[in-house]
């Protein structure tokens, strides 16, 4: 496999898209936009873009946001337009939208009624194109925005065997949402006839992470970006490799109760989980901490054989730290940015993950183009607020939020709120929580 800028890579022939198919009670569908670099595109004019039309149409895949948001997050309606799903050259093959066992896919989504902007994203672990769908598309769509989205160039928990170096799958995904940006942004001129006023870059999770890297190395595609608890990757630390191995090591002997078992609490307090967020633990030991080690330490450091309980990041060789570091964040944005992160994430502890990228930011000098909102009760997957609607809130009222405040911050010189952390409001139900979030 070959990243999207690697060399030697014949770009594949590009075929004709799928013949378009024209929505009811309309007089027919616009010429359809090209692509550029795409091996291969299908077009569709769609009654409804949003996921109350795509699922019926299949024009989108439940099983790509599964778990992502809350139960009752209403969708949006009523948003007529046309979609593009399709493909850059690429030899990897995990994702199998479609059917075309292709990796790079994309879909762009092009409402009839546009408000000027477009919207850009990576997806959140390694889930492909749709994952945002639900949680970010069809609220960015509702509002007239354009839409685009990739599954970053790889898929799936065997992600780390696409490229040939350690840390090349993550760092095709930085590339394969440049590539999708400037893409997006030539599809958008063809379709309204004008570029987009305004390109916004948004994502949750390792989408998080592509948002902070454009804004440092891609400053020039974008008018701003709104961070959803992105994942931090610097050379020193911290990141998963350090605070993930204690969790593994600790958590066990504190479930199993006895006279040690303070002892761990207080090392997983110390390793980043805070204090609070003892009942988020069972269920992240079992679904999230040990695949989370195993795949991205088979990515970046393949040549460890011990158990991953005892990884020890300081005491692994330096070529280890030079594939970290190819990935790695600076801080150095060149746009406006607002990062939005749960106090309760077990999976990117806070204090572990968006406190440290904030310092960096205010270390970097750039400290006045970023706003952090630190989300009481927030954790990481807002599904996981229907089993505890008593103890955490949802964050994608929170993102919507911080997406607002950018709009007005780049749009109207609209400062937002100072960085802070936003309480959990007393005595809300979960119903006014998934209603709203004052920054």
């Amino acid at each position: 496999m070959a990243t999207a800028t690697a060399a030697g890579v014949a770009p594949a022939t590009v075929t004709a898209p799928a013949a378009v198919a024209v929505r009811a009670g309309s007089a027919g569908c616009p010429a359809p936009p090209r692509v550029p670099g795409a091996a291969r595109q299908r077009v569709a004019c769609l009654d409804e873009l949003t996921t109350a039309g795509t699922v019926a149409s299949g024009h989108t895949d439940p099983a790509d946001w599964a778990g992502l948001t809350p139960k009752d997050l209403p969708t949006p309606s009523g948003v007529p337009g046309v979609q593009i799903d399709g493909y850059f050259p690429d030899t990897s093959t995990t994702n199998t939208n479609h059917g075309w066992r292709h990796d790079a896919q994309f879909v762009i989504r092009l409402p009839d009624r546009w408000n000027g902007g477009l919207v850009v994203s990576g997806t959140p672990g390694n889930r492909e194109q749709y994952a945002n769908d639900r949680a970010i598309g069809d609220w960015v769509l509702s509002r007239g925005y354009a839409f685009a989205a990739t599954d970053k160039g790889n898929t799936g928990t065997s992600f780390q065997q696409d490229g040939r170096l350690p840390g090349d799958a993550v760092a095709e995904w930085n590339s394969r949402l440049t590539q999708l940006t400037r893409a997006a942004r030539a599809v958008v001129a063809q379709r309204y006839h004008r570029p987009p006023a305004r390109t916004l870059a948004t994502g949750m999770s390792n989408g998080g992470y592509l948002v902070r890297w454009q804004l440092e190395n891609h400053p020039e595609l974008y008018d701003g970006g709104v961070d959803w608890e992105g994942t931090l990757w610097r050379a020193d630390g911290p990141h998963l490799f350090t605070f993930l191995p204690p969790a593994l090591r600790h958590y066990p002997v504190y479930a199993a109760g006895g006279p040690a078992a303070g002892a761990a609490r207080d090392a997983m307090h110390a390793a980043g989980y805070p204090a609070g967020s003892e009942f988020l633990w069972p269920y992240h030991h079992a679904y999230y901490w040990g695949l989370t080690q195993r795949v991205y330490r088979e990515e970046l450091d393949p040549g460890y054989t011990g158990a991953d309980a005892d990884y020890d990041w300081a005491a692994r060789p330096e070529e280890v730290r030079a594939a970290v570091d190819r990935i790695a964040l600076t801080g150095r944005i060149g746009k406006p940015l607002i990062t939005v992160h749960g106090t309760l994430d077990v999976l990117l502890p806070i204090a572990r993950d968006s406190d440290v990228y904030a310092r960096m930011v205010r270390e970097a000098g750039r400290g006045g183009l970023h706003r952090y909102y630190r989300v009481e009760g927030g954790t990481h997957t807002d599904s996981l607020v229907d089993a505890f609607p008593d103890r955490l809130r949802p964050l994608v009222p929170c993102h919507r939020s911080a997406f607002t405040a950018l709009e007005g911050w780049i749009g109207r010189g609209e400062r937002p709120p100072a960085s802070r952390t936003v309480p959990l409001p007393a005595g809300a139900g979960a119903a006014a929580l998934l209603a709203g979030c004052r920054l």
